[in-house]
């Protein structure tokens, strides 16, 4: 079994920045995809962004722009940058990772989340 662990959460100001960063028990970020998810109170869990194995990577079009994520095999850590946050961006966030190089379906691993709260 993988576990993920989500570090860097806090509270910010809008405007301000965040960087998140996510660690596997195994090394599955230099071979697998993975991504960042949110859920906010009340409201279903939704993407972010995710990364493939070769780097290609996709967003949510709510952070399109301000958000960026990246992947370290070395480091065996994928990172999410996020910046000129707004409180639409409070919510849980999770890391995830598919059991393979490409994001298809729902991932296989994830972790239990960090928190980020963005104030007005």
């Amino acid at each position: 079994q993988v576990h993920l662990v989500e570090t860097g959460g806090g509270s910010v100001h809008a405007g301000g920045s965040l960087t998140l960063s996510c660690t596997a028990s195994e090394n599955v970020f230099s071979m697998y995809a993975a991504g960042w998810y949110r859920q906010a109170p009340g409201r279903q869990r939704d993407m972010v962004a995710t990364i493939t194995s070769s780097h290609r990577t996709d967003y949510a079009k709510s952070v399109k722009g301000r958000f960026s994520i990246d992947r370290d095999a070395a480091k065996n850590t994928v990172t999410l940058q996020m910046d000129n946050l707004n409180p639409e961006d409070t919510a849980l966030y999770y890391c995830a990772s598919w059991r393979g190089s490409y994001v298809v379906g729902q991932p296989e691993y994830w972790g239990r989340g960090a928190q980020v709260t963005v104030s007005s």
